[in-house]
């Protein structure tokens, strides 16, 4: 989730639509200026008991943030409490129950930010060796009660908290037991959003598929391959889901911005304090009519603010977000940003990608969507085939799209390598959680610790 900042410049007060489309037109560039933000999050825990560190307690998660002063990174506070880090890898930052994410800097290509991923994850792993601390690659905890789980000092967690069980059952899961890998990247004009936006919701389902690897809750299989998924078709009905408007003929910045204008508000930041504004209206606010600040109208920042609270499928602010995969272990964070930047990047395949879905009607694309989380790669995909099939189509494609970009490292080696791992899934077709739930109910006969063993970085 994001970390808020505080700037000092006085913000402008939101005056018309214009100024409601601004942030997603300012985030217009050129294909040579487009680039690629990863962010990947992670469980932290004792390796002495497994247990989830709190915040204050010695060595946990505020030492740990703290320790990274060590490698160069700056504290960023919420009253004076630290809540992030940052440097010029990005952000590191705290989920609601001291999940770790890095939400990296904005990169050329995948070469870039798998070492990105590299250096931080060695930098977390020497202070974790220094104190006592793992940290796990999974979409969800596999052994952890939601009481089991500490809160972090985050003023916007303490209003989601007290929010999510009033419009879901599962909104706490959400933010206290699972963990996400999430791409970043930009578009050049509003019809090149719109066909973006359409075939990363048409293609999120797959990529929940083979990033599936959240198959276990309470120390035993949940049912499904991805639980983490699942848990998003009962958070909050009017922030989530396949938004069908987006394949609507005309669909563009305006109709994002009147769906976001539909989604109830979370809070307004005022003098350093989030205020709760949970269920109340932004229309409301455009007519300064907000009953938690009457008579004030929004600023820009305020708006940027929420449109940080919807969480589709696919989250459109100044780039689009692709939000459809569990956490997993190094590999699986640099082939995602791979598997999109290759469908997405690239015209011929983001053509291509767009022929294999096009025709779907939004009833076929809301049962695949409802089925990947229990069914992975077997699940029916219009036509007669499986989602496995479809899988190696999109991945040809997507390296197509890799090999047309032409990043090349020093050895001289392209990006189409950091699909090796996705290939050997399709291929097989058996997805992370499988492999997961084999060796849960095989060898490691029901001990679910040896998951700390094989899935730690």
């Amino acid at each position: 989730m994001s970390t808020k900042t505080v700037s000092t410049m006085k913000q402008p007060i939101i005056s018309s639509k214009a100024d409601l489309i601004a942030p997603m037109t300012k985030g217009e560039k050129p294909k040579s200026e487009w680039k690629i933000g990863t962010e990947h999050e992670k469980f932290v825990y004792c390796r002495e008991d497994y247990h989830a560190p709190s915040y204050d307690e010695e060595g946990g998660i505020k030492d740990l943030l703290l320790a990274l002063q060590e490698f160069g990174w700056s504290p960023i506070k919420e009253n004076g409490k630290v809540i992030a880090m940052s440097g010029d890898d990005g952000t590191v930052s705290l989920e609601p129950a001291g999940q770790l994410e890095l939400s990296g800097a904005p990169l050329d290509n995948i070469h870039e930010t798998c070492a990105e991923t590299g250096r931080h994850l060695e930098q977390v792993k020497a202070i974790g060796d220094k104190t006592g601390k793992g940290f796990l690659g999974l979409g969800l905890w596999p052994d952890k009660k939601r009481s089991d789980l500490p809160i972090m000092p985050k003023g916007r967690y303490g209003i989601m908290l007290e929010h999510m069980p009033k419009v879901g059952s599962m909104g706490l899961d959400m933010m206290l037991r699972t963990c996400t890998i999430q791409v970043n990247l930009d578009y050049s004009s509003e019809p090149d959003m719109a066909q973006k936006f359409r075939v990363g919701l048409a293609l999120q389902p797959l990529a929940t598929a083979l990033f599936a690897n959240s198959p276990l809750l309470e120390n035993k299989p949940n049912g499904y391959l991805s639980y983490r998924s699942h848990i998003w078709s009962d958070t909050d009905p009017h922030r989530t889901g396949m938004l069908p408007f987006v394949f609507d003929k005309g669909f563009g910045y305006e109709q994002y911005v009147d769906y976001m204008l539909d989604v109830p508000m979370y809070f307004v930041f005022r003098d350093g304090q989030y205020l709760n504004a949970a269920g109340l209206s932004f229309r409301d606010f455009l007519n300064g009519e907000l009953s938690i600040l009457p008579g004030e109208k929004p600023t820009l920042s305020d708006w940027e603010d929420h449109l940080s609270t919807a969480f589709p499928e696919v989250r459109l602010k100044s780039f689009l977000e692709m939000r459809g995969a569990d956490g997993g272990p190094w590999s699986q964070i640099c082939a995602l940003p791979a598997f999109w930047t290759g469908l997405l990047y690239d015209q011929s395949a983001l053509d291509a990608a767009w022929d294999l879905v096009k025709t779907w009607s939004m009833e076929e694309r809301e049962t695949l969507r409802n089925d990947v989380p229990k069914m992975g790669l077997q699940a029916p995909i219009p036509g007669g085939k499986t989602l496995q099939h479809l899988a190696h189509e999109v991945l040809d494609i997507a390296s197509l799209g890799l090999t047309n970009r032409a990043r090349l490292n020093s050895s001289g080696d392209n990006e189409v390598g950091f699909l090796d791992s996705l290939r050997n899934i399709a291929k097989t077709g058996k997805v992370p959680a499988q492999q997961l739930l084999e060796n849960f109910q095989g060898e490691w006969q029901g001990d679910i610790s040896k998951i700390y063993e094989t899935m730690s970085f």
